[in-house]
C-alpha cells in the first residue's frame, strides 16, 4: 500500500529508541521526513545517523534535544521541522513511560512528575500542534485543496487506557478520554487524532519491567503464553501502524484507540 508520505513531514518524540524510533523508521522507509527529539544529543543525533544510513535517505532526518516536560518545547519542535523541511504534517507523540507503583505505594513527587512530563507535556504538543494544523488546512482549503489531506496526531498509550495494568498507577490514571477529546475538537478542522494501546511490545523499557519480577526470560514466556498469538511484538510492527495512522492512507480514521497486543486485551 501507498502511504503517500513522500511529500509530508512528521515530529516524533521520544524518537531516538524503542517505539519512538521504530516509528520513525517506519515513516522515513516510506519516503517520510522526520523531525526526532530526545532528552540527549548522542543519543538523538545517532538515531538519525542511523534511520538515514538504513534508508538510504540522506537529508530526510533531523533532530533536536527537547524535555516533554518545558513548556516551551511544542513550539520549538515545529520550528526546527520548519526550518529544516519547510513544513510539519503531524506528530507521533510518544513520551515514554511511567515509573512502576501500586496507587498506595506511588508517592505524590512520582503523580507530578508524570503528570508533568507525560501527560501535560502531550497535551502542550497536540494543543500547539493542532492550532498549526488548523490554519494550514484552512488555508489549503481556501486554495482549493482536497479533503482527507488534513494533519494527524498519533498518540502513544498503552493497554491500561482500557484495562488497567498491575503496578503501573500512574499510566492507569493518566490518559482515559484524551484521544477521544482532541478528535472531536479538531476533525472539525480536517486534523485526525489517534491513539495506538501498545502492549508487551519487545522494547528494551518492556524487558526492564519483566526483569522487576524475577528472570526475564521466564516472565516473558509466562506471559507470551497469556497473549492469543504466543509471543510479544516487535517494535517493527509497532512502526508500521503508527507510519499507516499518521498517513492519508487512514484518512477517515479518527478517534480510534487501535490496540497492538496480538490479542490479549479481552475488553470489547
Amino acid at each position: 500500500m501507498d502511504l503517500h508520505l513522500g511529500d509530508r513531514v512528521y515530529l516524533v518524540t521520544g524518537g531516538t529508541r524503542g517505539l519512538g524510533f521504530a516509528a520513525s523508521r517506519a515513516l522515513v522507509a516510506d519516503g517520510a521526513r522526520v523531525l526526532l527529539s530526545g532528552p540527549h544529543e548522542s543519543s538523538a543525533a545517532a538515531a538519525a545517523e542511523l534511520l538515514e544510513a538504513d534508508a538510504g535517505a540522506a537529508g530526510r532526518v533531523a533532530w533536536i534535544v527537547a524535555d516533554n516536560g518545558d513548556p516551551g518545547t511544542p513550539e520549538r519542535l515545529i520550528a526546527a521541522a520548519e526550518e529544516h523541511f519547510g513544513r510539519v504534517d503531524g506528530a507521533l507523540v510518544s513520551v515514554g513511560g511511567t515509573p512502576p507503583g501500586s496507587v498506595a505505594s506511588t508517592p505524590d513527587d512520582a503523580w507530578r512528575a508524570g503528570f508533568e512530563s507525560v501527560f501535560l507535556g502531550a497535551v502542550r504538543l497536540a494543543r500547539t500542534l493542532g492550532a498549526r494544523l488548523v490554519a494550514d488546512g484552512e488555508a489549503a482549503a481556501a486554495a482549493g485543496s482536497l479533503t482527507g489531506t488534513g494533519g494527524s496526531i498519533v498518540f502513544v498509550l498503552a493497554s491500561s487506557v482500557r484495562v488497567p495494568l498491575a503496578d503501573l498507577a500512574v499510566s492507569n490514571g493518566l490518559f482515559p478520554g484524551l484521544v477521544k477529546m482532541l478528535a472531536e475538537e479538531l476533525g472539525p478542522c480536517g486534523v485526525r487524532v489517534n491513539g495506538i494501546l501498545p502492549a508487551r511490545i519487545a522494547t528494551e523499557r518492556v524487558r526492564r519491567l519483566d526483569a522487576l519480577s524475577g528472570d526475564p526470560d521466564e516472565v516473558r514466556a509466562r506471559r507470551s503464553a497469556e497473549i492469543p498469538l504466543r509471543r510479544y511484538g516487535e517494535p517493527e510492527e509497532f512502526g508500521r501502524l503508527a507510519a499507516f495512522l499518521l498517513s492519508p492512507a487512514a484518512s477517515f480514521i479518527s478517534g480510534a484507540m487501535v490496540p497492538l497486543d496480538g490479542g490479549a486485551m479481552r475488553a470489547i
